[in-house]
């Protein structure tokens, strides 16, 4: 053996070559991957606050009226007005939104707007 096959580094054999994959890569990727583009998902599915803030479809001067002349909130920060115990609100079911005879738009039952109106 001369000096310069001494001083290479010595290969092991037991390695694959670096464009195989491995059966571990290959589960890694089977199982991971899935549950990793799953996450988001199910983390969404998870929130406990409702959220009715979409007026996409509202023509401007009814967004108007939801966002400055009604003053809508999603969520209340007076426990005795909110929506679900306002005249105006319908309901639309358990965990979701409902909406109004006044404001357009996805209302939150426990939103909240300066017309509101006690339910008596």
């Amino acid at each position: 053996m001369s000096r310069e096959e001494s001083m290479k580094p010595a290969l092991d054999t037991n390695l694959p070559p670096a464009n195989t994959m491995t059966r571990r890569s290959a589960l890694a990727r089977v199982v991971v991957l899935p549950l990793a583009a799953a996450l988001p998902a199910a983390l969404t599915g998870c929130s406990k606050t409702l959220r009715c803030e979409d007026t996409s479809g509202l023509s401007p001067d009814d967004t108007r009226l939801r966002t400055e002349i009604a003053a809508y909130v999603d969520q209340s920060t007076d426990p005795s007005k909110h929506c679900a115990e306002c005249v105006q609100f319908n309901p639309a079911g358990k965990d979701a939104c409902g909406t109004c005879k006044v404001v357009k738009g996805p209302i939150n039952p426990n939103g909240s707007c300066k017309l509101f109106v006690k339910k008596t």
